[in-house]
């Protein structure tokens, strides 16, 4: 009989990523493993999950929205008559594919499909991929089997009952990632023996962020010393280009400026750098370990429980990367950190290596493993 694994996730890639990796995984060691996923209609997981080959099961779900205003209150109205429904779709999802093992890796729609499969007596668990727990892991904890963690500092925020159940897996990271070298990488974009800052806000882009490394790139532009990769993220396609102009710096005419809405090729791009600026998502975070580089770290503030911060202060506090505060992010502050990494060479290797020391590369084969424990 092949075995059937049901995976809930959404929201994000960071949710939705990690559970694709650990389902290829099982697909090379169990060929004829039956998978499905679960997820929002109208999330990322709708479009990523069938481009990945693998079916999908939709089920509504939204998340309540803490701060008073017209449009949140609308949306915790829609999302108080999804939960009604929830429990009850999450069931039917859950009869029709009879899975083995049901697995949660974040976002709101983990929440009921996880919890009525404990309540139907399958084997399940959860996979956390942030230091601070969100609430649905929280939550979940109550009924899974397992509780899995991207980095041991999590557990404090575990409910004590759990603690006994919580296993360190770490966060699947690209095999891309592992693989990519440094010196093709550097041949290929023409870095030469340049310092290569690599600096990005997300995939929307975060508007400090963009005129920050404006100023930082107004500091290195003409002088031959650095190649500069920036992702402006959708949001600054269009302010970036104003703010270099403000500065009369024209990237086209210069052949060290790389400026691009996204970045499409971040294995070669992370391979290619030596210092990396950038938020701390927590996928972000473990890329940046697997490739054993240096980087500033710029939370968003922007996010649940303030939990870019807390996956930055384990980097931090292991001297594995440094932090500016986004209230703190001027073009000076930055430029200042970045003078001093790149005028200490040995300083912005040993940053590397420490961040290197904290990467768990065979995550998405852990996970697995925990996976058929409980099949077994």
């Amino acid at each position: 009989m092949p075995i059937k694994v049901l995976f809930a996730c959404g929201g994000t890639a960071g949710h939705i990523n990690p559970a694709l990796a650990v389902a290829g995984v099982l697909k090379k060691r169990h060929p004829d493993a039956k998978i499905l996923f679960a997820g929002n209609p109208k999330g990322m997981e709708a479009r990523l999950v069938p481009a990945a080959g693998y079916p999908f099961a939709p089920i509504e779900v939204l998340g309540f929205q803490r701060r008073l205003s017209l449009h949140n209150l609308k949306n915790n109205a829609t999302a108080a008559a999804y939960l009604l429904t929830a429990s009850q779709k999450a069931a039917k999802i859950i009869r029709e594919f009879s899975p083995d093992v049901c697995m949660g890796t974040g976002g709101y729609v983990s929440g009921p499909v996880v919890r009525q499969a404990a309540k139907m007596g399958i084997p399940t668990l959860t996979h956390e991929q942030n230091a601070f727990p969100g609430v649905t892991t929280k939550l979940l904890t109550r009924y899974v089997d397992k509780v899995l963690l991207a980095v041991p500092e999590a557990i404090d925020y575990i409910p004590p009952k759990a603690h006994d159940r919580c296993i360190t897996t770490g966060n699947p990271v690209r095999q891309e990632i592992l693989l990519a070298d440094r010196q093709s990488a550097r041949q290929k974009m023409g870095v030469g023996d340049r310092t290569c800052l690599l600096s990005f806000g997300g995939s929307l882009g975060a508007q400090q962020i963009n005129e920050s490394i404006a100023k930082v790139v107004a500091w290195h532009a003409g002088k031959g010393k650095v190649h500069h990769i920036h992702a402006t993220g959708q949001y600054g396609t269009e302010l970036f280009p104003q703010l270099l102009r403000e500065r009369n710096i024209r990237p086209d005419g210069d052949p060290h400026l790389d400026i691009r809405t996204y970045i499409d090729d971040m294995p070669d791009c992370l391979a290619a750098a030596d210092l990396v600026i950038c938020r701390s998502g927590a996928i972000s975070l473990s890329e940046l370990q697997a490739a054993g580089k240096a980087s500033i770290l710029i939370p968003s503030p922007n996010v649940a429980e303030n939990h870019q911060y807390h996956n930055a202060m384990v980097m931090v506090s292991k001297n594995a990367a440094l932090l500016i505060e986004e209230r703190d992010l001027t073009g000076t502050s930055l430029i200042q950190a970045i003078e001093e990494l790149i005028a200490d060479p040995q300083e912005l290797r040993n940053i590397g290596k420490n961040a290197a020391s904290l990467a768990i590369i065979d995550s998405a084969e852990r996970i697995c493993s925990q996976i058929e424990e409980l099949l077994s």
